[in-house]
């Protein structure tokens, strides 16, 4: 790491934290030249890849719009929503993923979003699974009964 006061490209760690969410890693460290001391974060780069083939770093608040719209007219809360983006991006970064696509983390709030509401859920996933039939929405609505049952 390049030293921001003399550029020198020597410096050694002198320590190291993780953030609460374990997302962030944030090193102190000492210039080998000039002795001073500077701080660091690295995190890992989650890229987004757009259905029209565009990419783009992960956004926790755009994937919070995105489930806010399934929840129009249902009663959540900011904190709900938050929760739930931060199980999702959590899931999605344990996988180990540099690249993921737009439909594969629709795929991954789908379960979350299913234990908190069934109506949302049912919003969501006809959007993911393109419904496009009436049976389409009533088989999903059968397997939700039946998950509930059991």
């Amino acid at each position: 790491m390049r030293c921001p006061l003399c550029k020198s490209p020597d410096s050694r760690v002198v320590d190291t934290r993780i953030s609460d969410d374990g997302t962030v890693t944030r090193r102190r460290r000492q210039c080998i030249v000039c002795k001073k001391r500077f701080s660091t974060s690295e995190s890992a780069a989650l890229m987004v890849q757009k259905r029209s083939g565009v990419t783009e770093p992960f956004s926790k608040h755009k994937l919070i719009q995105g489930i806010r719209k399934a929840f129009q007219g249902r009663q959540v809360t900011d904190d709900c929503l938050q929760i739930l983006a931060e199980e999702v991006e959590s899931n999605i970064r344990s996988k180990g993923y540099a690249h993921i696509d737009t439909y594969d983390i629709g795929l991954t709030v789908l379960e979350p979003l299913k234990k908190v509401d069934q109506v949302a859920y049912l919003r969501f996933a006809s959007v993911y699974h393109s419904f496009s039939t009436l049976e389409e929405f009533e088989e999903e609505i059968k397997t939700l009964k039946s998950q509930q049952s059991e």
